[in-house]
């Protein structure tokens, strides 16, 4: 119950006119994104034998190998990334909570959520390509793999644990299509949904509970 108030609590109300495959979209994203934050967390920062090290780790890796604050600040802004896709779907989505400085309770504009959403869909593409290179047992510029090894059954784990990151594009880009999509149809539409002159603060059904 404690793990569903949460959710209830961060997630807030659906918006109008979202479909029940929008909603699974979604919650999806913060759930592909998490098993590669596990990963990161147990082999860097709890030391758990998911892989092995060089000796001398090239350039740049000495921080990824030692800093297990980086590792868990990366895999914490991972996932806070990741369940801003919830967004797209709710109603805090699309008016701004009532805790937001001079903008709470106003109408979030279209373009503010789907620029960021689409160029953000955009970036996270790397992922197919990235996966796809490692499978192949190359960095994604082509190289051979250096100061990172596994094997085996380790090898396995990290595919397992890393691949749900290439539905993180796709499936962001599909919502913010369906988000830009609902938004200006109801615009379009006096009366549908919550919707509010853009330049009046609004109260959501949550506001009004």
């Amino acid at each position: 119950m404690a793990v569903r108030t949460i959710w209830s609590t961060l997630h807030g109300r659906t918006a109008a006119g979202v479909p029940r495959w929008a909603r699974l979209a979604a919650y999806a994203i913060p759930l592909v994104v998490l098993p590669s934050s596990l990963w990161r967390v147990a082999g860097f920062a709890l030391h758990v034998p998911l892989l092995e090290f060089n000796p001398t780790p090239p350039a740049g890796q000495e921080e990824l190998v030692s800093g297990w604050w980086y590792v868990l600040l990366l895999s914490v802004v991972s996932e806070a990334a990741a369940f801003l896709a919830v967004g797209l779907i709710s109603e805090w989505g699309e008016v701004w909570p009532g805790w937001v400085p001079v903008l709470g309770g106003r109408r979030v504009p279209v373009m503010a959520a789907v620029v960021p959403a689409g160029l953000g869909a955009l970036a996270l593409s790397i992922f197919p390509y990235a996966m796809i290179m490692m499978s192949l047992g190359m960095r994604i510029d082509g190289g051979r793999p250096v100061g990172l090894v596994t094997h085996g059954w380790q090898t396995v784990l990290f595919h397992v644990m890393y691949w749900p990151l290439a539905a993180w594009s796709p499936l962001l880009a599909l919502l913010t299509v369906h988000y830009y999509r609902r938004r200006t149809a109801s615009q379009r539409t006096p009366g549908h949904g919550t919707l509010a002159p853009e330049d009046r603060p609004v109260r959501t059904a949550a506001q009004e509970v």
